[in-house]
């Protein structure tokens, strides 16, 4: 599964021998916080997609180390992650590697 989102796109892969399935954003916009809505929507979106058609892949919602330091450490980002149960990789982009696993 790859679907292309511009310079962002969701991707199947493995992890521990599980078949999951990642969002990867970029976070560049202006407003975190319009960024968040539109992943989330987006999350929620493929997640019910990901159902139907392939119903044993996890969805994880990537996102950069800066825009998890400024935004999604805070009080209403991690209470709308945990109401909608996402899952995050913190990826930082320079690197190119995970950082942290987030269920």
């Amino acid at each position: 599964m790859y679907v292309d989102i511009g310079a962002e796109k969701l991707i199947g892969a493995e992890k521990d021998g599980r078949k999951i399935a990642v969002e990867i954003k970029s976070f560049l916009g202006i407003s975190l916080s319009s960024e968040f809505q539109d992943a989330l929507g987006q999350v929620l979106f493929y997640r019910v997609a990901l159902a139907e058609t392939h119903p044993n892949r996890v969805l994880y919602l990537a996102v950069p180390i800066d825009a998890y330091e400024a935004f999604f450490k805070l009080e209403l980002p991690q209470m709308t992650l945990k109401t909608y149960e996402v899952r995050l990789i913190v990826y930082n982009e320079l690197k190119g590697e995970i950082v942290e696993w987030l269920e």
